[in-house]
C-alpha cells in the first residue's frame, strides 16, 4: 500500500529530525499486517492498551467500515492518535454509522470479518458447479452425436432394419437382443455393448471410422 509506505517514511524522517534536536516528542507510525481473527479493536488494544486507536486507524487507512478488515491487509498505526475520537464525516448517514459504531463484542466483529471469505467460498462453489454442469452437457451432446452417427451408418436410424443376424437401429446381433427387439431394449443393449467394448460412443465412432464397423 503506497499510502502506508509514505506515512512510515514521513514519520521516520520526522523522528530522526526530532532526535537530532534532542527531543523525545516525535513517534514513528508503525505498519501492521492484519492476521486472522483481528479486529480494529484488538489491534488498538495491542498498541494502546484500549480501543482509543480504532477511529484513528480507520481514518489513516481509509477504512469505511470499522467492522470489516481483511487478513493480510497492511495498516498504518499512529500511536500518537491515542484518545483522538474525531472521524472525518462521510457523505451518507449509513456510512457514518458504520464508521462510528463501536465494536460491541469480539464475536460480532469476527462474524463480519469472515463474511468476505464465506462469500468467496460460495462463489468458488458456484463456479465449480457451473463448470461441472457445462462439462456434463458438452459430454452428453458429444455422446449423442456419436451415437446418432453410428445409427445412421448402420441402419439409417431405423429400429426395424435387418441384415441377416443383425437387427435394428444399431445392427446388433440377435443373440445380444435375446429376442426382445423393442426400441427400449435396442437402446439399452447398444449402450451396454459400446460401454463394455469401447468405453464410450465416441470411442465406438472412432473405431468405426478406422475399420468400417464397430
Amino acid at each position: 500500500m503506497k499510502f502506508g509506505k509514505t506515512l512510515v517514511l514521513t514519520a521516520l524522517l520526522t523522528a530522526g529530525a526530532a532526535f537530532g534536536l534532542g527531543t523525545n516528542d516525535a513517534h514513528a507510525a508503525e505498519n501492521y499486517i492484519v492476521k486472522s481473527g483481528d479486529t480494529l479493536s484488538k489491534i488498538s488494544i495491542k498498541f494502546a492498551g484500549d480501543n482509543s486507536l480504532v477511529n484513528s486507524i480507520a481514518k489513516d487507512n481509509s477504512i469505511s467500515n470499522v467492522n470489516m478488515i481483511f487478513e493480510g491487509e497492511n495498516l498504518t498505526i499512529n500511536t500518537d492518535a491515542k484518545g483522538n475520537t474525531t472521524v472525518t464525516p462521510v457523505q451518507t448517514t449509513q456510512a457514518t454509522t458504520q464508521q462510528t459504531a463501536p465494536v460491541a463484542t469480539t464475536s460480532t466483529a469476527t462474524t463480519q470479518e469472515t463474511t468476505p471469505t464465506e462469500q468467496a467460498t460460495a462463489t468458488s462453489t458456484a463456479a465449480t458447479t457451473s463448470t461441472a454442469t457445462t462439462t456434463a452437457a458438452t459430454t452428453s451432446t458429444s455422446t449423442n452425436a456419436a451415437k446418432e452417427w453410428i445409427a445412421q451408418k448402420e441402419s439409417s436410424g431405423s429400429y426395424t432394419a435387418t441384415n441377416g443376424q443383425y437387427i435394428g437401429r444399431y445392427q446388433l446381433s440377435a443373440s445380444y437382443l435375446n429376442g426382445d427387439y423393442s426400441e427400449a431394449n435396442q437402446e439399452r443393449v447398444a449402450d451396454q455393448y459400446v460401454t463394455s467394448r469401447y468405453g464410450s460412443w465416441e470411442g465406438a465412432q472412432a473405431f468405426w471410422q478406422a475399420n468400417g464397423w464397430y
